[in-house]
């Protein structure tokens, strides 16, 4: 198969979930054979642009026209089977359907997050969740100034979800949600159900696994409110006051709250904060965990931290809510803990590192839940399964019928990529 991959690559100064989701991809189906082509802008390039030029990204926000004719050239030379498109925003806009259907090729899209019904992509206004364009219009979102505090630059991505939701809807051929929360939400909006497939994100198999009882507790992720940071610092200091839990914690990645992070953690023998890990480095730090700590304040559309913990071996604490409640089955295969409740978390972290056994027993079956429904084999399965029927879709082939039931490619419970409009 010819698959043309599509996608703005988020900037390279902070983690992207959606970046990683990308290159895993496109690795793995190459190295089952198919050709993979690549069709990308990157945010990082706006830093050398003249500010004429910069000033003008927001107005192509919406719709690039070069991008339309010069995406279409090349479908035309290259004639890929399918066109598999992941973020569009800011440099390529949804002018990318455009230039698919001009050339006649069928297209799927990848839902990393809520972009379909909410600008930012968080569900979320000022740390709390919030369904106010969900099947509406994206005019709050702007009078809030949602995405990064400003109504300016809110406009562009309200603009582009209004002028631009139907095309979304007629020229994807299927989209792929990344777990049954995130495609609940999207049918409730009004979106065609029977074009959305829930398609988990994959983890490659790590290269280490924890062999001990572990020796901190983990939280990697992009420093921000609304991954829980400032919910977990408190809980970790109710833990601390009363007497600690015997192994200290982790902080791993960069973000908003850094300085915050970095100041609470100076001076501190129970807290360590490492910076931004780099791929290896993650893998190690997984594995040396007794935990992985997923506090998510936000509706997660996935939560591949969770994933790649559940590779290892390491179960989780995790919020009781979106994406996370398919991922991990509570006392089975990790722990939830009540969204935006401190004290739970700091429950359920005690709970972990004071039972060694029940912690091991929730590492294995943790590592057999990967086994069964995140591994590559399934990811790719899954994958081709989906450009299979997008592409029987687009020919009117019986194949291309929307799936049975409520859309889901495996079972529900089979459910770090959803992520926000940060570039």
């Amino acid at each position: 198969m010819h698959v043309l991959v599509v996608h703005n690559r988020y900037a390279s100064a902070q983690p992207s979930g959606e970046n990683t989701v990308v290159d895993q991809e496109t690795a793995l189906l190459r190295g089952a054979g198919h050709r993979v082509g690549l069709f990308e802008r990157r945010s990082d390039s706006i830093a050398a642009k003249s500010l004429p030029a910069k000033a003008a990204v927001p107005l192509l926000v919406p719709w690039n026209p070069a991008v339309r004719a010069q995406l279409a050239a090349r479908l035309r030379a290259e004639r890929p089977d399918v066109v598999h498109v992941h973020n569009v925003f800011p440099l390529l806009s949804p002018a990318v359907l455009a230039a698919c259907a001009d050339a006649g090729v069928p297209v799927v899209a990848t839902l990393h997050n809520y972009t379909q019904v909410c600008p930012p992509g968080t569900l979320q206004r000022d740390g709390r969740p919030c369904s106010e364009c969900v099947g509406a219009s994206p005019l709050p979102a702007v009078r809030h100034g949602c995405y990064r505090n400003s109504r300016l630059a809110t406009v562009p991505l309200a603009v582009s979800l209004a002028v631009n939701r139907r095309r979304w809807w007629s020229g994807v051929e299927r989209f792929f949600c990344i777990s049954a929360a995130q495609r609940d939400v999207l049918v409730r909006s009004g979106m065609p159900a029977g074009r959305l497939t829930v398609k988990h994100n994959f983890v490659p198999e790590p290269g280490v696994r924890r062999s001990g009882a572990g020796e901190h507790l983990l939280y990697l992720g992009r420093l921000a409110e609304a991954k829980g940071v400032r919910l977990l610092m408190t809980a970790w200091d109710a833990l601390a006051a009363a007497g600690g839990v015997g192994v200290p914690l982790v902080v791993a990645g960069t973000g908003p709250l850094e300085r915050e992070v970095a100041d609470w953690a100076a001076d501190r023998a129970d807290v360590r904060y490492v910076g931004l890990y780099d791929p290896e480095q993650c893998r190690q730090a997984v594995a040396r965990s007794v935990a992985v700590l997923a506090p998510s304040t936000w509706l997660e559309a996935f939560g591949l931290v969770v994933v790649e913990a559940m590779a290892a071996g390491v179960p989780v604490v995790a919020a009781g809510h979106g994406a996370f409640t398919e991922l991990v089955e509570d006392g089975v295969t990790g722990l939830l803990h009540r969204p935006g409740d401190p004290a739970s978390l700091a429950d359920g972290i005690r709970r972990l590192t004071a039972g060694p056994e029940f912690n091991r027993e929730l590492g294995r079956a943790a590592r057999l839940r990967y086994e069964q429904g995140f591994s590559p084999s399934v990811g790719l399965e899954r994958l081709v399964e989906g450009y299979r029927g997008a592409i029987a879709r687009r020919s009117g082939g019986a194949n291309g019928a929307p799936p049975v039931g409520n859309g889901h490619a495996g079972p529900r419970r089979d459910s770090r990529a959803g992520g926000n409009r940060e570039q």
